[in-house]
């Protein structure tokens, strides 16, 4: 698969993210993936997915930065939502906040089999330490 390929079918799973299509998450994601060192397998993933959004009704994946080396895509995703009650251990309780995750996926046969992600929660911890 050439980087534009592999650009392409990331910026797809994106849509497929922001547009709720699980039933269509399999096109992407593989069976057996592997997120942060945990294997959660395809049915893992769309329960943590539809967790999210569940939290954050108005999340929404930003692609603010995108470095396709197949078989590897490194992303940085801006969010600017209001997650309800508690996020990432932190009483955001509605509060609008920007976050970004840092990710990088790795693709065997047009799928996603691995993810790492990193989630700069300081960034919304500043956020909320804020006045405003």
């Amino acid at each position: 698969m050439t980087k534009t390929d592999l650009s392409h079918l990331y910026r797809d799973y994106i849509a497929c993210l922001n547009g709720q299509d699980w039933s269509s998450l399999g096109q992407f994601v593989d069976d057996g993936v592997i997120h942060n060192g945990r294997r959660v397998g395809l049915s893992g993933y769309v329960e943590m997915l539809e967790r999210d959004f569940d939290e954050i009704p108005d999340l929404y994946f930003d692609v603010m930065m995108l470095i396709s080396d197949p078989p590897y895509v490194a992303s940085r995703l801006g969010f600017d939502c209001r997650p309800r009650g508690k996020f990432l251990g932190l009483e955001v309780n509605g509060r609008g906040v920007f976050f970004t995750e840092n990710v990088i996926y790795e693709f065997r046969d047009g799928k996603i089999v691995e993810v790492w992600s990193v989630i700069d929660k300081a960034a919304i911890e500043a956020q909320l330490a804020s006045p405003n």
